[in-house]
This record gives C-alpha cells, sequence and structure tokens, in this order.
C-alpha cells in the first residue's frame, strides 16, 4: 500500500496508471510514425512541442475516461475479462469523442484522422497486454506482502475474519504467533505456536510485515523481538492500524477517544472548511449547467406521470453539520403518500413506494440532482456523509458508538461510505457506513474528494447502488 494525499492506494494499482500513462503518453507519437510508415498519410515534420501538447492531452483525456469506466476501481473483478475489454473499449472510444469536440473548439490541437485511429489502436492493444500481465502478476504468490500476525485474540481474529478478496489485496498471511495463554480465536492450523527467534523466523519465512494483535500487552509481549524485527527492515504495524490499511475503514470495536486525540487524522476535513467550500462552489455550479437539459426532463417525466398535479421536488428534513437539522431537496420519486402515516421508514429493495420515473432517476441518481441547491446555500458538502432524518439519528446514535462524530463535517451528495457500501437499510448498515464515513474524516484531502466523484461517476455510469 502506498499512501497518496493521506488516503491509502495499492501499491501495484499505481504502478498500472503509470504504465497505462506512459503507454498513453507514446500512443500519438507512434501513431504518426505508423501513418507515415503505412503511407496514408505523409505529415510534415513534427517538433517536440507538437508532439508533447497533443500527447499530454491524450493521455489527460483518455486516463479520465478510463476512471470514469471503473478501470482503477479496486473492488472489480479481475476474472470477468469480457467486463474489462468493454470498458477499455468504451474509454476509448468516449475518449476519441472527448478529443474531438476538443480539437474542434481549438483547431491548433488537431492531429489528422490516420494518426489518431493507430494511436488509439496501440492504446488498446498496449493497455490490454499491460493489464493481462499485472493481473497475472499480482495474483501471484511471489508478489503479495508476506504478514505475520504477533496474537491469536480478538484483534487477530478480526484480521482473520477479513473475508473480502479486495480487501486482502497484494497481502498473504503466513500465520497467527501464540505469546499467552489467552483463548485462540483463529483457526489452529494457522497457529504458529513456538519458534526459536521472531527475527529469525522473520528472516527464514521471508516476511515483509509484522502486524501486533495482542488484545493485553501486559502479558508476555515480545517488545524486543519486534523491535528487532523493525531495526531488520520488517515493517511494524498496530492492527487496527493495518485493518484500515487494508480495509479503508475503521473498526468501531478498535477504537477509543485516546487513539482519535493522539491521531495524526479528524481534524482536516473540518479545518480545510475554505477550500472544500471554494471546491463545492465551483463543482455544483458547472453540474447545475451541465445537468440542466436532464433537470429539465426529469421535471416533465415527473409532472406528465403525476398527472400533471402534485409536488416535483420532494423536501426531507435532514440532520447536518453540528446537528443542525434542515431540509434537503430531491426530485420526487415515491408516491406522494409514501409515509402516509408520518413515521420514517428505511428504504427497501424493490420498494413498491417508488414510481416508475422514480425507479429510473434512482438507478442513475438523477433524484439527487436538486441537492446542488443544498451544496450552493452551504447546507451541504459535494462529498462527505450522507445526511439522516433526525429519528434515524435519535435511534442510531443511541446504539452505535462515536455516530454523532460524523456530524463534525458536512453532509454529501456523495461520499465514501456510498461509494464502497451498497445502499444501507438497517442497523447493521449504518454501522457498517460509519466505519468508512470516520475513515474519510481521518484521510480527508482535496484530492480524496477528487477520486471519490470519479468513482461516483463510473457508479452512475455503470448503475451501482441506486435503490
Amino acid at each position: 500500500m502506498v499512501r497518496l494525499f493521506r488516503h491509502y492506494v495499492p501499491g501495484s494499482h499505481l504502478l498500472l496508471l503509470i504504465l497505462d500513462a506512459c503507454v498513453l503518453l507514446a500512443s500519438i507519437g507512434l501513431g504518426v510514425e505508423v501513418s507515415r510508415f503505412s503511407g496514408l498519410w505523409v505529415p510534415p515534420s513534427v517538433g517536440l512541442e507538437w508532439l508533447v501538447y497533443r500527447s499530454a492531452l491524450y493521455t489527460v483525456i483518455i486516463l479520465s475516461c478510463m476512471t470514469f469506466m471503473g478501470l482503477y476501481w479496486r473492488h472489480r473483478k479481475e476474472s470477468e475479462w469480457l467486463d474489462f475489454f468493454i470498458r477499455i473499449l468504451a474509454s476509448l472510444i468516449l475518449g476519441m469523442m472527448l478529443l474531438a469536440l476538443v480539437m474542434y473548439a481549438f483547431p491548433v490541437l488537431s492531429v489528422d484522422r490516420s494518426s489518431m485511429f493507430f494511436a488509439l489502436l496501440i492504446s488498446l492493444m498496449m493497455i490490454t497486454i499491460i493489464r493481462l500481465i499485472h493481473y497475472e502478476i499480482s495474483d501471484h504468490d511471489a508478489s503479495r506482502r508476506r504478514v505475520l500476525v504477533i496474537g491469536t485474540g480478538k484483534k487477530a481474529s478480526m484480521i482473520h475474519e477479513i473475508r473480502r478478496k479486495s480487501d486482502l489485496y497484494g497481502v498473504k498471511i503466513i500465520g497467527y504467533v501464540c505469546i499467552s495463554r489467552d483463548h485462540a480465536l483463529v483457526p489452529d492450523s494457522k497457529i504458529i505456536s513456538s519458534m526459536d527467534s521472531l527475527r529469525i523466523f522473520c528472516e527464514q519465512n521471508h516476511i515483509d510485515e509484522v502486524v501486533v494483535a495482542v488484545d493485553d500487552r501486559r502479558k508476555s509481549f515480545p517488545v524486543d523481538e519486534i523491535l528487532e524485527c523493525k531495526m531488520a527492515g520488517v515493517v511494524i504495524y498496530e492492527a487496527s492500524n493495518f485493518i484500515e490499511k487494508q480495509t479503508k475503514k475503521i473498526r468501531l470495536d478498535t477504537l477509543n477517544p485516546s487513539s482519535m486525540i493522539f491521531s495524526d487524522g479528524y481534524t482536516r476535513a473540518v479545518l480545510n472548511s475554505y477550500g472544500k467550500r471554494l471546491f463545492d462552489i465551483v463543482a455544483s455550479t458547472i453540474l447545475l449547467i451541465l445537468a440542466s437539459p436532464v433537470i429539465l426532463i426529469t421535471i416533465l417525466s415527473i409532472w406528465l406521470e403525476s398527472g400533471c398535479k402534485g409536488s416535483i421536488i420532494y423536501r426531507q428534513e435532514r440532520v447536518g453539520k453540528d446537528g443542525i437539522p434542515f431540509d434537503v431537496l430531491k426530485f420526487r420519486s415515491m408516491r406522494e403518500d409514501a409515509e402516509e402515516d408520518g413515521k420514517a421508514q428505511w428504504a427497501q429493495q424493490d420498494d413498491d413506494r417508488v414510481t416508475k420515473n422514480g425507479k429510473v432517476i434512482r438507478l442513475l441518481r438523477i433524484d439527487e440532482l436538486p441537492q446542488l441547491f443544498n451544496v450552493l446555500k452551504g447546507q451541504m458538502s459535494f462529498v462527505g456523509p450522507r445526511p439522516e432524518r433526525p429519528q434515524f439519528v435519535d435511534e442510531l446514535s443511541q446504539v452505535i458508538p462515536f455516530y454523532n462524530l460524523r456530524h463534525y463535517v458536512k453532509p454529501g451528495i456523495t461520499g465514501w461510505a456510498q461509494i464502497s457500501y451498497p445502499y444501507g437499510a438497517s442497523e447493521e448498515d449504518a454501522i457498517e457506513k460509519l466505519q468508512y464515513d470516520l475513515y474519510y474524516i481521518k484521510r480527508y484531502s482535496l484530492m480524496f474528494d477528487m477520486l471519490i466523484l470519479f468513482q461516483t461517476a463510473q457508479a452512475v455510469i455503470w448503475a451501482r447502488g441506486g435503490r
């Protein structure tokens, strides 16, 4: 894992992005040469300045399209090769369309058709080959970080219970070292009961990382041996930090006030309010302008479906920053009598209260576009925890520790929890989403916000997560 802009990114994914960028940077120049060699077009000699500008434009646009298409999304199933190839092809087609628009608006940046065709063909071939090699190598044991866990109790069991393949990406757990008489909560087959020396064991088994997952460090804690490992170049992690790094969330059962007080995070999302506010205003204004045709079509379709009567915008009270309530704006996607008794209800899968138009606009997240006005008014941010209804907040605050910490920042239209976890409709889901929200608050940066927006865009394109 590489810590980039305070957020943990798999090193192999970062390498993949760099390799893709190198291929794209070289594609325009190669396309010109192939076009010249084939005789389809004899271009005049091009200088370095001509090539640099066009190659940079080509790389930025295609890489952006690949990100939108989810090609750097860590939860994607790598075995779905047809899906993977379609995404690459779609990225290049979309990129070609955007490049055509830019070159039409700025003819000075234009590239002839034959050179562009060969550049796109080279990109498709090389990116596909790089992906095939990358996934073959990255899934091999030799490329995984070898991890030894010290402890067999509750904290160690949290690591053993990590099930998602993406959460253990690039990691191989070698075993769990028993150092006390505590009841073991990991399988016996994984327990290493004795060894001559921790440092020698790490050297013999090529251990890259040691995770300290001891429940009570006052009992038989091998501090000297762990220090020897650290001085020998082995990376040492505390269990909660290892889980946070791998899962991109903060486990509530590893959290306590002292760990938050002395942590290097949790303040940047609160302190960086001016930069975040400027970003919100600019992004919301641009998106409102771009989405205005969609907004007008949605208004018309809701109005016609309701028989030219009834409300189009749905107002619902939500809890915002510092616990202050506000009315969130949405396009109405349910019947007007959806909560006739006035009691708040969780949305369910295949909810029969959702209208025909509602199913479409929820799937594409169009129903949330009016929240851009909440952002412009300063009630919400573009990125942040999902705002919940006061009734749910009161209930969840009573049973979920640290739940109110999410109200130290503005709620968002999208957020790390929304793109990392399916739509929540229960107390258990609320706990999971809070763990992702706390990770966002701790690791906040403007670049992290940009990453979330890119992944939200590809979630909309591929219709993931709407309900």
